[in-house]
């Protein structure tokens, strides 16, 4: 348990700190003042002290990439490494706020500090905004201790970022805990590819939802097409597709054999991924597809983006996507 002593806060964007222009809310500079002048008028609030830090440009999240996810990983390693802060808050637009804090828990493996993640669903200042409650909010959780690690908290609530996604466009509570299940065994030793002091390097991954009447032979063929190194399969139920496919198989095994790690996650919002259940989920299997668990979607793109940008072999990317990193497949 950390208890936080100087914050380092990291500004993104997002609807938090956005403001009006002529094309609707955009993101804004001057955040920092705004921040420092609402503590200052809560005295009630005893918070670590902190230091502000703009990532320019400054992003609405639907603009967020896993490019950026590196620059976000250096700033925070920057923080607590270089510049001596023993926690870090980014306040991050909430549409992919859930992307990125699931992303940043894999690339921050092994950081003896509390990471938090924040945001708001109304901009500051604006009647009925939730922004100064998530922040300060966030705020006196550090200070109070939280353990090392990547946190998300909105509404009162700390959320463990790989196992939560985005449910709701309204509201004061768009996200939520899902109630996933299919664990994995736990990772032994963290390879040193791994450590969040090694930099990461880009990744090609995809997400194909599959849907009745899935064309699979032609859809599949143009997404592998692309290059990618990944592939995330949201599969019915248990983790079941269209096995009286057989072009649909094929293409899955050939794109195995060369090479692109193949994993199957559930549609559904609870439960996970067990291959062997079903036929049409071993036949699956046996086409080289590797069971994500109870992985959400957003754990299992940032899962792939940081097996494969550390440039670990295939074999070895293989292997860890079924064991428990950080809590994903718990």
């Amino acid at each position: 348990m950390i208890i936080a002593q100087h914050v380092r806060v990291l500004y993104t964007g997002g609807t938090i700190g956005m403001q009006a222009s002529a094309q609707g809310l955009a993101p804004a500079s001057g955040f920092e003042q705004r921040m420092a002048e609402q503590l200052r008028a809560r005295p009630d609030l005893t918070v670590p002290t902190w230091s502000f830090r703009e990532l320019l440009p400054l992003i609405d999240s639907a603009n967020m990439t896993p490019a950026y996810w590196q620059r976000l990983r250096e700033a925070i390693v920057e923080a607590v490494d270089r510049d001596g802060c023993d926690a870090v808050l980014v306040l991050h637009g909430t549409d992919t706020l859930a992307y990125s804090a699931a992303a940043l828990s894999f690339q921050l493996l092994g950081l003896a500090a509390p990471v938090v993640f924040t945001g708001s669903m109304l901009p500051a200042g604006v009647e009925g905004s939730d922004a100064w409650e998530n922040l300060n909010g966030a705020l006196l959780a550090l200070g109070e201790g939280l353990a090392p690690g990547v946190h998300l908290y909105f509404h009162g609530e700390m959320l463990a970022p790989t196992r939560c996604a985005k449910i709701r466009s309204f509201g004061r509570k768009p996200f939520a805990t899902l109630q996933r299940n299919g664990g994995g065994p736990l990772l032994d030793a963290l390879p040193d590819a791994l450590h969040y002091r090694t930099p990461k390097q880009a990744a090609d991954v995809a997400v194909l939802p599959l849907v009745p009447g899935f064309a699979g032979q032609s859809v599949l063929a143009a997404v592998l097409a692309g290059g990618i190194q990944a592939l995330i399969l949201e599969c019915y139920g248990s983790g079941t597709g269209p096995s009286d496919d057989p072009l649909f198989l094929a293409t899955l095994k050939q794109a195995s054999e060369s090479g692109v790690v193949i994993v199957a996650i559930t549609q559904c919002h609870e439960g996970g991924v067990e291959l062997d259940v079903y036929e049409a989920g071993s036949r699956l299997r046996d086409a080289g597809v590797l069971s994500g668990g109870g992985m959400t979607r957003e754990a299992s793109f940032g899962k792939l983006h940081a097996l494969l940008g550390a440039g670990l072999p295939v074999a070895e990317v293989r292997r860890l996507v079924e064991l428990d990193l950080c809590g994903e497949l718990a």
